[in-house]
């Protein structure tokens, strides 16, 4: 067998291939007129991968489904349980046999996947991995498929942006800012303050805060990576 050479490359130290970054997002997902459905996923996938590239981490790609909140309606998705056993537990567990991980930092690019925190004791029980859940670009990206997303869509290529006046229209998208799911708006104080922030601001382009959202959400990442090293 092969000696690996573990100390080659820009990596921040040799013992950072045990670390992991695996991107969680959502595949099935309306985003308005604007962004495609597996925006969020896009998203998580970019910061993972920088992430990856900067540290030396590996990169283990992204997850396929996702979970979300019941009052949420705006996609196809999974229970909480049945993500974590049937998709994220053995993915987790594959990539820990094929490439001898101990660590793996979870990119979390979707509200709704804030859910598998209340599993991650009986996923590291299952695993054998330890695992460091990275909210940050949903604690700062702003309300679903707003002007923050619409910006890193829009850095990253992935954004009509022939359909931005169409993608407000909100009785035919009322996923854009939650503003049409009554529900969710009623049961989330949050939710409905971001939803108040769309309806009267609408969305815009703003490279600066795109490319600064994604600036802190992929340094975060690394501070979660060199943490784990240290």
């Amino acid at each position: 067998m092969a000696k690996l050479r573990y100390d080659s490359g820009n990596v921040i130290s040799p013992n950072v291939h045990r670390v992991g970054i695996l991107a969680i997002g959502s595949n099935l997902e309306n985003h308005g007129a604007a962004l495609p459905i597996d925006t969020d996923s896009k998203i998580a996938a970019y910061i993972g991968l920088q992430a990856s590239l900067i540290t030396g981490a590996k990169f283990l790609g992204i997850l396929y489904a996702a979970t979300e909140y019941p009052q949420i309606d705006h996609g196809v998705h999974l229970k909480p349980k049945n993500l974590v056993e049937e998709q994220l537990i053995p993915t987790l567990k594959s990539a820990k046999k094929c490439l001898d991980l101990d660590n793996v930092v979870l990119v979390n690019g979707h509200g709704g996947n804030l859910l598998i925190k209340n599993y991650l004791e009986n996923i590291q029980e299952q695993t054998g991995l330890k695992i460091v859940f990275n909210n940050k670009i949903v604690e700062i990206e702003g309300p679903h498929a707003g002007t923050g997303e619409i910006s890193i869509g829009a850095l990253l290529g992935f954004l009509d942006v022939s359909k931005i006046e169409e993608h407000c229209d909100f009785d035919k998208y009322p996923e854009v800012g939650m503003v049409g799911l009554k529900k969710a708006r009623e049961m989330d104080e949050g939710i409905d303050k971001g939803a108040r922030e769309v309806e009267q601001l609408k969305v815009s382009v703003d490279m600066n805060l795109g490319e600064s959202l994604l600036e802190d959400a992929i340094v975060d990442v690394i501070r979660n990576v060199k943490e784990i090293v240290e």
